[in-house]
């Protein structure tokens, strides 16, 4: 009996010390909370920073991000907190004036040392890639691009980071990367974490969005399709948190809309009389003198390269989206396909299917426009026309304060983004249904913080290869 009471007694003094101990610990984590926060002193973050330099055709934009020292499932969930737009045209351009890249870069990079905190500017990595303008001066003159490299990591590596390197990437990581970042930023990867009962639960969106990536000098499409292969050249093969990816990617170098429009000049001047070329993607009234030795500069125009009997010519706006749309359309050749099925120029494609975020130029021009929220197919091609009809003296009074360049182009842009995506790529009424033309990505991450991107930041595709999975 006397056994029975004492271990009674001894249960409960046990039960009790544990109630005790429980309730001491609680007390002592409010107490620290408190204090920190009376002191106004946060516990530090441990988090690393990563600066991202995204070298395209026609700019550079800086990028500073950073994400938990942790990572889910070996990879990193990142926040960018600034971009930096670099003043001036892309890297490619300072060939013939290649001592200025020092200053050019000065800017953002002043910016990236008061934004990264000091006691992590050695150990924060400093990347440079550079796409497609880049790519094609490397065809021109490997010299001349790894000239303008030189002076590039020159100028990189005087700063306190840690500089990784300046190189310029396929166009297959172009693709591949632009896709991991929307999905990562459409929470189409993550499981997102409920900050009170601290469980985690699946994103509710299974399948991942395509990528439709619209540059100055070339376009890549991305997604995950459900038929194999036939190219093993357009395949790529992924685990990204604890998952397998097989994801089809292709770039088109020259047809981004920049050298598109090139292309399409240089090809239709052969048929121009006496140096005057009445074009159907400038507005009616719109007169512009071109250099034949500034048509010819691209590597992109050389399959056209004519000798012609006169050194300049005057594009003469006729403003008709019919025929606009048939000139661009003879850019993309489909008379063979060595797959089942093509995009253009004998590139296999497998069946569109699913999802795409559309963003850089695919989503500025159809802004412009007013047109990336849910509109038809057919609504688009009638808002184009009409805007690419209109008298070009009337456009100019309508839209104060857009640069003359870039005004007289989105009548050939917008169509441009029409024929590529429904000649070139084949996309259906129910494909332009579930495309979606993105500027920005809100994303909840962590609890009460969001992840906020803009589209340019889409391209800083480094960030993954180097900084995240490492």
């Amino acid at each position: 009996m006397e056994d029975t009471k004492g271990s009674e007694v001894k249960e409960f003094c046990s039960k009790n010390i544990l109630v005790i101990l429980g309730f001491s610990c609680v007390i002592a984590v409010i107490a620290l909370i408190a204090v920190g926060l009376t002191q106004n002193k946060p516990l530090p973050e441990n988090v690393k920073y990563g600066i991202v330099l995204d070298a395209g055709s026609s700019h550079t934009s800086l990028y500073i991000y950073k994400w938990p020292a942790e990572k889910e499932n070996d990879t990193g969930v990142v926040q960018q907190i600034e971009e930096c737009k670099v003043k001036g045209p892309g890297i490619s351009k300072y060939v013939q004036k290649i001592n200025d890249l020092n200053i050019y870069l000065s800017e953002c990079m002043e910016r990236a040392l008061e934004m990264v905190p000091r006691s992590q500017h050695q150990e924060t990595p400093v990347y440079l890639g550079a796409t497609a303008g880049m790519r094609l001066l490397r065809m021109e003159s490997e010299q001349s691009a790894d000239r303008v490299l030189d002076v590039v990591t020159r100028s990189l590596s005087s700063y306190p980071f840690d500089f990784q390197g300046a190189r310029i990437i396929t166009g297959q990581e172009e693709g591949a990367y632009g896709w991991i970042t929307i999905n990562y930023l459409l929470g189409k990867f993550i499981k997102a974490q409920n900050w009170f009962n601290l469980a985690y639960y699946e994103s509710h969106h299974e399948k991942t969005f395509g990528a439709l990536d619209l540059g100055g000098a070339s376009t890549q499409i991305t997604f995950v399709p459900t038929q194999h292969s036939e190219s093993e050249e357009g395949s790529l093969y992924f685990r990204l948190y604890g998952k397998n990816y097989q994801v089809y990617t292709h770039s088109f170098l020259c047809y981004g809309k920049d050298q598109a429009l090139w292309q399409k000049l240089a090809k239709d001047i052969q048929i121009a009389n006496n140096g005057i070329l009445r074009d159907p993607c400038f507005h009616p009234g719109y007169e512009k003198t071109v250099n034949i030795s500034d048509l010819y500069k691209t590597p992109c125009t050389k399959k056209f390269k004519r000798t012609l009997p006169f050194e300049q010519f005057e594009i003469q706006g006729t403003g008709d989206y019919q025929r606009c749309q048939q000139s661009i359309v003879e850019l993309f050749n489909t008379s063979y396909c060595p797959y089942s099925s093509c995009a253009f120029n004998g590139i296999f494609l497998p069946h569109i299917e699913g999802d795409f975020g559309a963003f850089s130029a695919f989503y500025f021009v159809m802004n412009f426009f007013n047109l990336t929220s849910k509109v038809s197919q057919e609504k688009v091609i009638e808002v184009v026309r009409n805007f690419c009809s209109r008298p070009w003296k009337e456009v100019k009074t309508s839209f104060v304060g857009i640069q003359e360049k870039y005004l007289s182009e989105y009548c050939f842009s917008g169509t441009y983004i029409l024929s590529l995506l429904l000649q070139g790529y084949h996309f259906t009424a129910n494909s332009w249904d579930n495309t979606h033309f993105i500027g920005k990505v809100l994303l909840p991450s962590g609890g009460a913080r969001h992840v906020k991107a803009e589209t340019p930041a889409i391209q800083s595709k480094m960030l993954w290869e180097n900084f995240i999975w490492i």
